[in-house]
């Protein structure tokens, strides 16, 4: 459970890789009301991008979400993970050396926002990052003691911008890193 649930009242159902809840929130009138909440602690997401080659470099695992739809559950999505205790950039460092294979020297950071404010604790930080052919020094496909099977995937960024125009981006982290990326260096979306 992250630290600072400690002041949130919460009735605690489960607990384990997420903790699961009731939690007492106190609203602007001094009232109480209770809400589920699911917590997953901080976690960092980083799309890596070449600007040279005008690709990004995404991740295809499967996911349960999907799934529970009836949906292919292979996503591609931009590498993240959990911060355990660590600092955001340092997180989202080794997640792309871990799920990808590259190495990450500068990172630009886009935002911390909530996944899910409603029901859950995360928060995440998401950053955009260069990097260069010679950059990809490592196989990627996750850490496999921890059920990881990932497949990194280089996507050309005028097809991730259809993806994102047309509704098609389903991971909204991803969503949202392709769009800053739009919006901060249109020229790299350019024909």
């Amino acid at each position: 459970m992250s630290e600072t649930l400690a002041a949130l009242p919460l009735k605690v159902i489960h607990s384990g890789w997420n903790t699961f809840g009731i939690a007492t929130l106190t609203l602007a009138d001094g009232s109480t009301v209770p809400r589920a909440l699911k917590d997953h602690g901080e976690a960092a997401c980083v799309l890596p991008y070449d600007p040279e080659r005008r690709v990004a470099l995404l991740v295809r695992q499967a996911r349960v979400g999907p799934a529970f739809w009836g949906e292919h559950p292979a996503l591609d999505e931009a590498p993240a993970g959990g911060l355990d205790g660590g600092e955001p950039e340092a997180t989202a460092i080794r997640e792309a050396m871990e799920e990808a294979g590259v190495r990450l020297r500068h990172l630009e950071r886009v935002a911390h926002a909530y996944s899910m404010p409603s029901v859950s604790s995360e928060r995440l930080w998401l950053y955009l990052a260069p990097y260069a052919q010679a950059d990809k020094v490592g196989p990627g496909g996750g850490l496999h003691a921890e059920g990881e099977q990932v497949l990194p995937v280089e996507i050309p960024l005028a097809e991730l911008a259809v993806a994102a125009r047309s509704g098609r981006l389903p991971d909204l982290k991803t969503l949202v890193l392709v769009q800053a990326l739009m919006l901060r260096n249109p020229e790299l979306f350019a024909p």
